[in-house]
């Protein structure tokens, strides 16, 4: 069964989809529980113990401010980023905890945060296990959660399921295969398969939830380039967005003669710096790639696309349905998770999708859909994930701009073609997995190999 559009695609806050969105919606979860069971009253306590990436890499990702605003009830798609360093300084002023937004607790951040840097729960990779006690040091509930990627997460014991529907979906896939099967037997591209299983899932109309991610999406790339200063963090990194953007604005005006990957590579940028920043962004499919799929969409909009309305908005469903299409075959069948199987689970897979998605608006068949998909994750197999200090900054700022342009660079490799090629999109998810599990725990979201090591943080 594909995933749904919006499970590819949600609005949260940085710096990290696996490490921030994912442990903020479980602790809310946690929070809601407790209230829902009549638990809270008996609560005086709670705790967090992080796991394997999620302690090593944690701090880095904000992964314990995280726990805290979703234990205050707050969710990654509704809290308002300049307001998380208020609440952070509130709590850990007065040392509690407004508990699901209405039972205050003691709370002592260096304590009641744990991380278990050395330990690793089998089942995956990025796991955190919330406990509430009563007054007597009792345990009142406990559950234990893993980040999956993307910000999904599933709770020990419970298989990760698609959002189902309460009808069958139209056009039902689980491969590459399959879904050119079904396109080429209902004479449909892979956007209108998609956007028909989505119709079935809601009786909303998608093209408004398209719409919305896409505004979320350009706002970013706009915050992006207007800030300038330094990111947080021990790297004190600039931001390069806003003087990028004003030396290309600066040769524009004299008339000079620009190559369009600059300004994909200012978008890519942009949106990696807010995300970096913890602002809001859209996980596509996850955090840390999350400027891939918007500065390719971007640059079909600014630079290939026709300027009636219409034509470009059915251009933008068209895309990030593609791309979800794409995405949900990884997401299924592999990982998008880096601490799972390392950055060609993020990078690679956005840019997977993005090379899909342009390649689609631009009018390929498809089978060159299909190619361009296999094209851009092909030349991504193997790839790393090794913050230094455990940051969404180096390398994976750059790495997002890098993605973008091989997005572009495979759907005009597949746009030359007939479609036909010698690898499947199949065989390159079933290899990317492998390689994935393959790779040592140094190289997925630990920071204890690669750069991370190599480079001094400060």
């Amino acid at each position: 069964m594909p995933h749904s559009i919006f499970e590819l695609f949600k609005v949260g806050v940085g710096p990290s989809s696996s490490h921030t969105v994912g442990p903020m919606a479980a602790a809310a979860g946690f929070a809601t529980f407790l209230t829902e069971q009549k638990l809270l009253e008996q609560t005086f306590k709670v705790k967090v113990d992080l796991y394997g990436s999620l302690a090593l890499t944690g701090l880095g990702h904000a992964t314990d401010i995280a726990c805290v605003m979703g234990l205050m009830g707050e969710l990654p798609e509704t809290i308002e980023a300049d307001d998380i360093p208020t609440m952070v300084s509130m709590v850990k002023g007065s040392r509690d905890l407004p508990l699901a937004g209405q039972r205050f607790v003691p709370f002592d951040w260096s304590q009641d945060i744990v991380f278990h840097n050395d330990t690793f729960l089998p089942e995956h990779p990025n796991g955190m296990t919330c406990t509430a006690y009563d007054l007597q040091g009792n345990v009142v509930a406990e559950k234990t959660y893993f980040s999956i990627g993307g910000g999904a997460i599933v709770a020990k014991g419970v298989t990760e399921q698609a959002t189902t529907s309460t009808s069958p979906l139209p056009y039902p896939f689980s491969s590459g295969n399959k879904l050119l099967a079904l396109c080429k037997k209902h004479q449909l591209t892979i956007a209108e398969i998609m956007l028909a299983n989505e119709q079935a899932r809601s009786t909303e109309d998608p093209q408004i939830g398209l719409d919305h991610i896409w505004s979320v999406m350009d706002q970013c790339i706009e915050r992006g380039i207007a800030q300038t200063g330094v990111l947080p963090g021990s790297l004190k990194l600039k931001r390069r967005a806003n003087k990028i953007y004003q030396d290309l604005s600066a040769r524009k005006k004299r008339g000079e003669q620009m190559d369009s990957q600059e300004w994909v590579n200012l978008y890519a940028m942009a949106v990696n710096e807010e995300n970096a920043a913890g602002g809001k962004v859209v996980t596509a499919p996850t955090n840390g790639a999350a400027g891939v799929i918007p500065a390719v969409l971007a640059y079909y909009l600014h630079f290939t696309a026709h300027k009636e309305q219409d034509c470009v908005q059915t251009g933008i469903h068209r895309f990030l349905a593609t791309a979800a299409a794409i995405g949900s075959l990884y997401k299924a069948n592999a990982s998008i998770s880096a601490a799972e199987v390392g950055c060609q689970g993020e990078i690679g897979v956005a840019c997977s999708m993005a090379a899909a998605g342009l390649t689609e608006v631009l009018g390929g068949t498809p089978e060159q859909v299909e190619n361009a998909a296999e094209i851009a994750m092909e030349h991504n197999l193997g790839l790393t994930c090794d913050p230094i200090d455990g940051l969404v900054q180096v390398p994976c700022i750059e790495r997002n701009t890098m993605g973008a342009v091989k997005a572009i660079n495979a759907c005009r490799l597949a746009l030359s073609g007939d479609g036909s090629h010698h690898v499947s999109l199949d065989d390159v998810v079933k290899t990317m997995h492998q390689t994935g599990l393959d790779m040592m725990n140094h190289y997925k979201e630990t920071s204890l190999g690669g750069l991370a090591i190599n480079v001094t943080a400060c």
